[in-house]
């Protein structure tokens, strides 16, 4: 199978061994161990959606309610992958995107309130077999340009017949106000980033930081009905 790159039309080998500098025979087996790796990091990325569906259907047994709006998946493709080496200045083999790479697998999940992210995450950190790489705030800590998101690293046991294996899997955990504003974020940013000036960089900021506080009006409210209802 020969991937081409849709902007400069050219085969996947010839664009990243020009951008890297190193052999097309060599990228070509770098390929061919994705695809082996394909089936590992698929399956890290069925072993935690699944382990994500249980505790939504407990929480939807105890509580009446689902934290968990939407889970979305994706493999890296090869071209990303290559492109996050060579930034690094890193030489492609498939060892080195094992050890370097831990966000060949990802998923991204979508919740109702604040409050439930961090709970479906010390949830999933504390379950059997999982082991907590990585974790980076952003809601505490949003990034300059307004984005708020939980991001963490687990690993999560995958059993093959050859043996039992660790595999890291990147997992974004967000509110729907969140991810409404990091999807057109990201689309405004695509489609004009060399005309954006500072007064939409600005206006982005603020359009961020008003879904923060409704976000925060949304999780008192709630909060509000359940003390209600409980009394």
């Amino acid at each position: 199978m020969e991937y081409r790159d849709p902007i400069q039309g050219k085969s996947l080998f010839q664009y990243a061994a020009e951008k890297m500098g190193v052999d097309p025979l060599q990228i070509e087996q770098l390929l061919a161990d994705y695809m082996d790796m394909q089936v590992l990091y698929r399956s890290a990325i069925r072993e935690v959606s699944s382990r994500l569906e249980v505790l939504d259907d407990e929480f939807q047994f105890r509580h009446k309610r689902n934290p968990i709006h939407t889970i979305q998946t994706r493999l890296k493709t090869p071209q990303s992958m290559m492109e996050k080496l060579g930034r690094r200045g890193l030489t492609p083999s498939a060892d080195i995107m094992r050890k370097e790479l831990t966000d060949i697998a990802g998923i991204r999940v979508i919740c109702s309130y604040v409050n439930d992210i961090y709970h479906l995450a010390d949830l999933l950190c504390a379950q059997e077999g999982v082991e907590l790489v990585r974790t980076r705030d952003y809601i505490k800590q949003p990034k300059a340009n307004g984005y708020r998101s939980l991001h963490i690293v687990i690993k999560v046991p995958v059993y093959f017949s050859t043996g039992n294996h660790m595999v890291p899997v990147e997992i974004q955990i967000r509110t729907i106000a969140m991810d409404f504003w990091a999807s057109l974020e990201h689309e405004l940013h695509y489609k004009s980033a060399a005309h954006a000036t500072e007064d939409i960089v600005n206006e982005l900021l603020e359009c961020a930081e008003s879904i923060a506080e409704l976000d925060c009006r949304m999780q008192a409210i709630y909060q509000r009905l359940e003390q209600m209802e409980s009394k």
